[in-house]
């Protein structure tokens, strides 16, 4: 792994939440909006964002917003350095860190992922997991996280900020599941969903682990 010259975040006993989104905004201007209510929700309890280190789209716009309130210690970006000019194009050095918080970068999306999952284990209470709106990454990084939960990896919350009803149709895929018999019934709140900014910071907060969760020994050599 490469590092910035940049410090790393030092250990939080506070909220760390990683948020899982598009590096677009997306055609309705709810979902940058979203973007902007969770940055604030999240300064309201002092959490830690930790995100993709995307500097355009609802990316961009959750870790300039948090910035601009918390400071840049309270955002922690981690990229595999093939995205740079893709997803954080035009950087301006000290600017760039002022702008939109500390920055990692890593060989690939594997290592990316691991060292965001171990950011948020390593959280106090109500840290976990967020999905805002995104395409195909951001579907494949909210799966493992809550394949994760299921295989007992990690204990944290898992939530989807649903705006304008963007994930209806994955919530309905977990219900058809269930009744196909591939999702237990306990397995299925494993992901919740979140209406607003507020609710998403409850849901992580108020997180209960599913009962149908594998027991496994993830640190047995």
């Amino acid at each position: 792994m490469s590092q910035e010259t940049s410090p790393s975040t030092s250990t939080s006993t506070g909220p760390v939440i990683a948020v899982f989104c598009g590096a677009s905004s997306g055609i309705s201007p709810a979902h940058i909006s979203a973007a902007r209510s969770l940055a604030q929700a999240m300064h309201a309890v002092s959490a830690t964002l930790i995100y993709g280190a995307g500097t355009t789209g609802i990316m961009g716009e959750i870790a300039r917003t948090l910035v601009s309130l918390s400071g840049p210690s309270s955002v922690h970006g981690i990229i595999p350095r093939s995205l740079l000019g893709k997803e954080r194009p035009a950087e301006t050095g000290g600017e760039d860190e002022r702008t939109f918080g500390l920055k990692t970068i890593v060989k690939g999306m594997h290592e990316r992922k691991a060292l965001m999952g171990q950011k948020v284990r390593d959280g106090g209470p109500g840290s976990g997991f967020v999905a805002l709106s995104g395409g195909y990454g951001t579907l494949e990084e909210l799966f493992e996280m809550i394949t994760w939960n299921q295989l007992g990896i990690h204990g944290k919350g898992i939530v989807v900020y649903n705006v304008e009803g963007y994930y209806d149709g994955l919530i309905s895929w977990v219900r058809s599941s269930v009744t196909g018999g591939f999702i237990t019934p306990g397995n299925a709140g494993i992901m919740v969903e979140a209406l607003d900014a507020e609710e998403v910071v409850r849901q992580l907060r108020e997180y209960k682990l599913s009962e149908d969760r594998l027991k496994l020994d993830w640190d047995e050599k």
